[in-house]
């Protein structure tokens, strides 16, 4: 299956509604919570092998956060989108570290580049401790972690693959766990810059967008790698998707109020409602890949956008 998302319970939705499931995918452990009006959080798990080849997603535990009207976010919703990522994400840093241990946090992206440029604004953001522990310690607190944090940069740009950087950065160093902060796709509209998500399953940069790099994981860096990452692109194939389910809704409600009622509009809804009962994204992309239409989209107020996300993943993380 074709998921043309980072996204775990994305992925979940995605499968149980292609499978026509009623009940949770076997092998995935999933639950739901709210934090007020304008965040929920899902947990997903995937605990088997089972669960893993069905959405194409390691076994590990994924924290999907939702957060509305980030586009106008102030500094309250901000500061309580912060506290709910760091409530989440400490009970995965302690089942992987000791809570004195080193921490390498990594801003993967290209800062030239604004809808990839979250991960380096991220490790801008970070309270960076190591070097005054190790050269100032009468200045900090003694219960401090060690933290430090690097922007490798692309592939494009450095001419060195990711993995090969921070494989020499963890030998010198040495850090005990590695937090890796990247922006993602998503099949979702609404989900861009609006959705966080936190796993210890590792890292598999480009991914989302068909340009796969080395794998970031316990097992190509030999430290666990939990990952970071916020939704910032769409495929086109997406848009024209759901701005066909709106359209689709803009015909009921012609046709239920009688408003330009004939034979034509009549047909294309007959139409419309036959798409609707098919995987209209997948025949979309199919007409739009060959002609290399199918274009990765981010929205004009980008720049808002990962500032405010920047802060919310750098704040107290």
């Amino acid at each position: 299956m074709n998921f043309s998302t980072d996204l775990a319970d994305e992925r979940r939705d995605i499968y149980r509604k292609a499978n026509k499931l009623e009940d949770e995918i076997p092998g995935i452990e999933a639950e739901d919570y709210s934090e007020g009006d304008n965040i929920k959080v899902s947990r997903v798990k995937i605990v088997s092998e089972e669960g893993e080849k069905a959405i194409g997603k390691p076994k590990g535990t994924y924290v999907t956060i939702y957060l509305k009207k980030l586009k106008i976010a102030g500094d309250e919703e901000i500061e309580q989108a912060a506290e709910v990522a760091a409530k989440e994400l400490k009970p995965i840093l302690d089942r992987h570290v000791e809570s004195i241990e080193d921490i390498l946090v990594v801003g993967l992206g290209n800062m030239q580049v604004t809808p990839d440029a979250l991960g380096p604004k991220v490790a801008q953001g970070i309270d960076i401790t190591r070097h005054i522990i190790n050269y100032m310690p009468q200045y900090i607190d003694k219960s401090a972690r060690p933290v430090s944090a690097v922007a490798p940069g692309v592939l494009g740009t450095t001419g060195i693959e990711t993995l090969e950087i921070l494989k020499g950065i963890v030998d010198n160093i040495k850090p005990k766990l590695m937090i890796v902060i990247d922006s993602l796709a998503s099949k979702s509209i609404e989900r861009i810059s609006s959705t966080i998500q936190i796993a210890d399953t590792g890292i598999v940069p480009g991914a989302g967008v068909g340009n796969k790099r080395s794998e970031l994981s316990i097992n190509t860096l030999g430290i666990p790698v939990i990952a970071i990452g916020v939704p910032m692109v769409v495929e086109a194939a997406t848009i024209i998707s759901d701005g066909l389910d709106l359209f689709a809704e803009k015909i009921r409600e012609q046709m239920e109020n009688n408003v330009g009622e004939d034979e034509s509009t009549h047909s294309l809804y007959d139409l419309i409602q036959k798409l609707e009962n098919e995987d209209k994204y997948e025949m979309i992309k199919q007409v739009l890949v060959p002609a290399d239409y199918n274009l990765i989209v981010t929205p004009k107020e980008i720049d808002d956008l990962i500032e405010n996300m920047s802060k919310v993943v750098s704040k107290r993380n």
